[in-house]
């Protein structure tokens, strides 16, 4: 049964607030999200950036598509409604990241344009990044690092992204990652070129 909207909730206003913890940090924040295809490479390359912007000194959290199933989204599935929940909830906690100063890298599929407009339009413009790793069906299925394409393949998963599924391309990244073509190191000089050009970083 669901429950009714609460009404009676009021805004407060924060004494230390994003600008503050910017200059705290010395960078600004923003969400990186990376969007792909299973086995595209976005998990791999999301913990690899963090780990340059680490030793950078840049404050990072990567929000990882499973991890967060196993807790935050437990309770979805995977179903186009449950797909468009699992994405609002990690754009409600992008913005979070984003207002407490930290550089966030999200590693989820977010297989429709439609769903990662919802993401974008939560947070200000200059401060949503969406980072394509393209890579072709026919490689992502024969890297297949948690054997989910043989499972879909064979009826074990239904509403598998990119066999019963469909993904829908990002239409203007702002970034672009061609995972089968660049390296792991080449793609992150990439990213991080990215944000030093916008002056997210320094």
């Amino acid at each position: 049964m669901a429950e009714a909207v609460a009404k009676n909730i009021v805004w407060h206003n924060a004494t230390v607030v994003k600008e503050d913890r910017h200059q705290l940090n010395q960078h600004k924040s923003c969400v990186l999200w990376f969007t792909g295809l299973s086995g595209s490479g976005k998990s791999t390359l999301a913990n690899a950036v963090e780990k340059r912007l680490y030793e950078l000194g840049i404050r990072t959290y990567v929000l990882d598509g499973d991890n967060v199933r196993h807790g935050l989204n437990k309770d979805l599935g995977f179903s186009n409604e449950a797909r468009k929940e699992n994405i609002r909830r990690i754009g409600e906690v992008s913005k979070l990241f984003i207002d407490a100063g930290v550089i966030t890298l999200t590693a989820f599929i977010s297989p429709f344009v439609e769903d990662r407009q919802v993401a974008r339009d939560l947070v200000q413009a200059d401060e949503f990044i969406e980072v394509y790793v393209r890579c072709s069906l026919e490689t992502c299925e024969s890297r297949d690092p948690k054997g989910l394409y043989k499972k879909a393949r064979n009826g074990e998963i239904p509403e598998f992204t990119g066999i019963s599924s469909p993904y829908e391309e990002p239409e203007n990244p702002e970034i672009t990652i061609e995972s089968d073509q660049l390296s792991v190191d080449e793609s992150v000089d990439k990213v991080v070129q990215y944000l030093k050009e916008r002056k997210i970083i320094q």
